[in-house]
C-alpha cells in the first residue's frame, strides 16, 4: 500500500476529546492521552485525573514553565485550575477502583477483537511497567485506547488475539488510531470513522479481525 496521510498525535488526542461530555471525570494516561488536556472543546467542563494524585488539572504547560509539583502521567507540568486538588496514591486508587471515573484514556500496544488490552509490556524489549493500567482498565466505566494502527514494521496492532501480555481482558470500548475510529461491541469491531483519504477497505487491510463497517461510516470529524 502506498504511503498515505495519517493523523498525528495531537490530532488523535483532539478526536478523543470529542468523547468527553460535561461533568465527566477522565483519567489521562501516559503518552498521547495526556495531550487531550489541551484539546477540550470551549465551554466544556471536564475533571481530568491522574493516578499520581491530581484531579481537575488543565492544559500542559510550555516547556520550562509550570510548577514541578503539578505533573500529569507523563511527568509534564500542567496548569492549575480552580478547584484542583492533590492527594496521595491511596485516595487516587480509591477513585479508580471504586468506579468513580467515567472514562479512562490509555495508550495501547495491541487490542484484540474482543477488547482485550495489551499496553504495559513489549516482550522483545524485556521491559514493562504495569503502573495503574490494570486498575484503570477495570475501574473506569468507559475505556478509550489511543494508538498507532500498525507497528513501525507495518504489522497490525488490532488483532484477533493479542500476542503481548494482557493488561486486562474485554475492557476496551473504543479505539482511536491514526487511521480509524473503531468501536468494540458484542457483535464485533465496528468501523465508525476513517482518516482523510482512507477507505474502509484500506483500513481492513491493516486490521486482522474482520471489521463491521457502520452504514454511517464517514471521515473523522474533529469539531
Amino acid at each position: 500500500m502506498e504511503e498515505k496521510f495519517k493523523l498525528d498525535r495531537q490530532t488523535i488526542a483532539l478526536r478523543a476529546a470529542k468523547e468527553f461530555q460535561d461533568g465527566n471525570s477522565v483519567n489521562l494516561g501516559i503518552g498521547i492521552p495526556v495531550l487531550c488536556a489541551n484539546c477540550l472543546p470551549a465551554g466544556r467542563e471536564v475533571l481530568f485525573q491522574s493516578e499520581n494524585g491530581i484531579l481537575g488539572f488543565g492544559e500542559v504547560t510550555a516547556p520550562g514553565e509550570g510548577d514541578p509539583d503539578l505533573l500529569n502521567a507523563s511527568g509534564q507540568t500542567v496548569h492549575p485550575r480552580p478547584g484542583m486538588s492533590c492527594f496521595g496514591h491511596a485516595e487516587s486508587f480509591t477513585m479508580i477502583r471504586g468506579g468513580h471515573l467515567d472514562i479512562s484514556v490509555m495508550g495501547g500496544f495491541q487490542v484484540s477483537e474482543k477488547g482485550d488490552l495489551a499496553n504495559y509490556m513489549v516482550p522483545e524489549r524485556k521491559i514493562g511497567v504495569i503502573g495503574g493500567a490494570m486498575d484503570l482498565a477495570y475501574g473506569a466505566k468507559r475505556k478509550i485506547i489511543l494508538m498507532n494502527h500498525v507497528t513501525k514494521t507495518g504489522e497490525p496492532r488490532i488483532l484477533k488475539k493479542c500476542t503481548y501480555p494482557i493488561t486486562a481482558m474485554g475492557c476496551v470500548n473504543l479505539i482511536i488510531s491514526d487511521i480509524a475510529v473503531i468501536e468494540v461491541t458484542d457483535k464485533g469491531m465496528v468501523l465508525k470513522e476513517v482518516a482523510p483519504g482512507w477507505t474502509p477497505e484500506e483500513v481492513q487491510q491493516l486490521t486482522e479481525p474482520t471489521l463491521i463497517v457502520d452504514p454511517d461510516c464517514h471521515e473523522i470529524e474533529l469539531m
